[in-house]
């Protein structure tokens, strides 16, 4: 992660993959993205890897934490005092999975359960920070599939004060604009009912793209598995892929002017 020195609170400010084969993932996300992957020698950070453009932190890549766990990006929200946002957690009917605990003297990480069963992780900085960088290539946009987003809307804006917006879609629900101070921060959307009923609620991580469609090819042929083909949405374009080890990922990009 960046140094860093005003902290970015209720925002996202970091994303990362556990993966079941970090080398291999490192290898696919290098030549989707052009990243520079470089792994912590530090035997205490366990093989964790940051990514990087032009020199500047993107993402995280390290192992998952337990054998047979599934390859998944997990984002992270920042917080001045982790401790205290797992006691909003708990008083809002969320899960604390793991409570804050420190990473060396980067900082400290908590993972937290919504109401309606989604991951979501929190960054407290000391030493490092968050992204450095959000040119192409690098993390854009948040979003919740949820079963049940109506019981997710009030603990994000418990947890984090984050305030709401509907826009209508063409079919299907609204989507949820998550906002803190005038700022979108996040979006959100109940999952639809099509979707098989052992894929649990979840946060998913778009990446912006200059290219959607050259970017979505690449990544099939890298031996990602297509989930939505290159679609045109008001203001963009996006696809979701499936990295090789498993995890869900999107493409995004805004037309000229949006």
């Amino acid at each position: 992660m960046a140094n860093t020195t005003i902290p970015v609170v209720g925002k996202p400010v970091w994303i990362d993959l556990a993966s079941s084969d970090p080398a291999a993932s490192r290898g696919f996300y290098a030549r989707l993205f052009g990243w520079s992957i470089e792994v912590n020698p530090d035997p205490q950070y366990g093989g964790y890897a940051l990514a990087k453009i032009g020199g500047r932190d993107v993402a995280g890549i390290g192992g998952t934490q337990a054998p047979g766990a599934p390859t998944a990006w997990s984002i992270y929200i920042g917080t001045t005092d982790a401790d205290d946002l797992a006691e909003k957690v708990r008083a809002a009917g969320g899960t604390v999975v793991m409570p804050p605990f420190a990473i060396g003297d980067q900082g400290q990480i908590a993972v937290f359960q919504d109401p309606s069963g989604a991951f979501i992780c929190a960054w407290q900085a000391s030493a490092m920070g968050g992204f450095e960088t959000d040119g192409p290539n690098t993390f854009r946009w948040a979003e919740l599939s949820a079963r049940g987003i109506d019981r997710a809307i009030p603990f994000y804006a418990a947890v984090f004060g984050w305030g709401t917006t509907e826009r209508e879609m063409p079919e299907g629900p609204p989507y949820i604009m998550f906002h803190l101070s005038g700022e979108d921060v996040a979006g959100g959307m109940e999952m639809s009912p099509m979707v098989p009923a052992n894929v649990p609620s979840k946060w998913m991580v778009y990446f912006g793209v200059d290219d959607v469609d050259a970017s979505y090819g690449t990544a099939i042929e890298a031996g990602a598995r297509e989930m939505m083909a290159p679609t045109a949405f008001p203001g963009g374009r996006f696809a979701i892929v499936g990295d090789p080890q498993g995890a869900v990922f999107g493409l995004h990009m805004l037309s000229r002017g949006a």
